[in-house]
């Protein structure tokens, strides 16, 4: 799945992302620790993997959406 990053604070590692249709998932560090990145900027698009439904929704990888996602 796609999205665009909003925000995210480099020093906890976590913070969160725009579904295409304007839906905000929030991160934490160990979703961003899997895609293996070292920085996230507000309107990179990134792919995501999410776990869940409705309010239990939260996503577990985000990564760049040129990188590999060696979980699919």
């Amino acid at each position: 799945m796609q999205a665009t990053a909003f925000t995210f604070d480099p020093e906890t590692r976590a913070g969160s992302v725009l579904l295409d249709d304007g839906t905000p998932l929030e991160f934490d560090a160990a979703a961003f620790d899997a895609g293996r990145l070292r920085l996230l900027r507000p309107g990179q698009r990134v792919r995501i993997r999410t776990e869940g439904s409705a309010a239990a929704r939260r996503v577990v990888f985000v990564t760049l959406q040129t990188f590999p996602d060696p979980g699919a």
